[in-house]
């Protein structure tokens, strides 16, 4: 029985996993976990209308550019990846 909920508790967290990238796993980089963070925060907000609004107003901007800026944003929003060390 010990091993039916290993399996079934293995399966479960595979399938939050594939639903939800941002949840990393166990070999994940700061910059890869703090990457899906970011974009997550930046994808959320237009689905927000009065945390759109309210950044639109704090900027001087229309809506529009807002989430134009926030889309360029997702691109890189942690900067370039670091350099891959090579082991």
């Amino acid at each position: 029985q010990s091993s039916e909920l290993r399996y079934t508790a293995n399966t479960q967290l595979e399938h939050l996993h594939a639903r939800y990238t941002g949840t990393g796993h166990a070999d994940i980089t700061k910059y890869d976990w703090l990457t899906h963070q970011h974009r997550d925060t930046l994808s959320s907000i237009p689905g927000h209308p009065t945390l759109l609004s309210y950044l639109a107003i704090a900027d001087g901007e229309a809506k529009g550019r807002v989430k134009f800026e926030l889309a360029e944003r997702m691109l890189q929003p942690c900067g370039p990846p670091p350099p891959k060390e090579d082991d």
